[in-house]
């Protein structure tokens, strides 16, 4: 523990005042225990004030120099009886601010000088032994409580470290946590619109560029639109639900919702194949990732390969695992292939996170006929 650099605190102020009062009345009382004693002369009891006078006048600074004050005091205390007080408080404040060798080392050095001084100075009234006896235990009183002091210090300190850190790791999880639900949002985001918005473009660009539809053509397109733009709308409401609530009370799809998701692209003009073998009871999570590969599937189908026949294909069994395969034919025409709108790749990019946080593998692939594999694999513990 470091000696304070920076200004007195009124606390400190306050201690160093009391200190500095208590070896002054140590002194004071000591000096007129010795002023009518024949055995002292007289020159030596005003030089022992005029030291006593200074020691404590230098206690002040012991904050800024503790080893330097104490070291001064062991020398002056072979012949000084009224410096004991300031000494005591030097060496109090060495075991606080100082390690435990450094005030070992000035606690036998104090010890020395006390056998001096009862050779510079005997008591015909006092044995030299009690004396001697008298200053080690004084030392080790005020070693020992400052000791304490400092390891009381040093504790208090290591709690408030601990509670900063564990203060900064809470935050830090907390943000790690809402960086993770806005990648949830940002997935769920893509997922559920894409999906829908891909029906609006799909439909829209079939009116935009072929006109002369016939009238129940495009009534069927602008119906597909205005369903899945209501759709999209309740999809979305569903999603923002995230910054409201915890995800887990939001309604997550299932593998069960599958059909659902091929029947609606039916509906759309996209002809799809549905196999699912295998898969009762598969758990909730890898059900719903599952759910979110076949959506992605069918969305990049019909922006890509519009009108292309597409096989869904979903087996899974517990130990084995649950395998997700979209496979689509190449587009019906080149102009299908151009003007069908394109996509950043983002989805499938989000798509691998999700599996891969899952513990599973995906894959995708262009096929020797111009279409498109997409296939994954999902744990399915025993």
């Amino acid at each position: 523990m470091s000696t304070p650099t920076s200004s007195r605190t009124r606390r400190d102020w306050f201690v160093d005042a009391c200190v500095f009062l208590s070896a002054l009345v140590m002194g004071l009382f000591m000096y007129l225990d010795r002023l009518d004693d024949p055995t002292v002369p007289g020159w030596l009891l005003v030089v022992d004030q005029i030291t006593g006078a200074l020691g404590c006048v230098a206690l002040w600074w012991r904050r800024r120099w503790p080893v330097a004050l104490s070291l001064a005091f062991i020398p002056v205390s072979a012949y000084s009886e009224l410096v004991a007080g300031a000494q005591a408080a030097a060496l109090f404040t060495v075991a606080i601010y100082r390690p435990v060798r450094v005030t070992l080392a000035i606690g036998l050095l104090s010890l020395v000088s006390v056998p001096v001084y009862t050779l510079v100075r005997p008591d015909p009234g006092v044995p030299p032994f009690f004396v001697v006896l008298l200053g080690l235990v004084v030392t080790i009183a005020v070693v020992g409580w400052g000791l304490f002091i400092r390891h009381r210090r040093q504790l208090v300190l290591s709690l408030r470290e601990r509670a900063v850190r564990a203060e900064t790791e809470a935050r830090l999880r907390a943000e790690h946590a809402q960086h993770l639900a806005r990648e949830e949002i940002a997935r769920e985001m893509h997922d559920v619109l894409g999906h829908r918005l891909s029906l609006l473009s799909v439909h829209a660009g079939a009116l935009e560029y072929r006109p002369d539809a016939p009238a129940e053509e495009i009534a069927r397109a602008a119906k597909v639109i205005r369903e899945s733009a209501h759709q999209a709308l309740q999809d979305l409401r569903e999603v923002i639900g995230v910054l409201r609530a915890p995800v887990g009370e939001l309604p997550q799809p299932t593998l069960a919702d599958v059909h659902d998701l091929v029947t609606e692209s039916v509906r759309a003009g996209t002809p799809v194949t549905l196999d699912v073998a295998r898969a009762d009871g598969v758990p909730a999570n890898a059900g719903r990732t599952a759910y979110r590969i076949v959506q992605e599937g069918l969305t990049n189908a019909r922006k890509h390969a519009v009108g292309a026949e597409v096989a869904v294909a979903v087996r899974g069994a517990p130990g084995e695992g649950v395998t997700v395969e979209i496979r689509n034919a190449a587009p019906v025409t080149m102009t299908d292939r151009a003007t069908t709108p394109h996509g950043s790749g983002q989805g499938l990019i989000g798509l691998a996170e999700r599996v891969s946080l899952s513990g599973g593998r995906l894959e995708h692939h262009p096929t020797t006929d111009g279409g498109f594999v997409l296939s994954a694999w999902l744990p399915w513990p025993a």
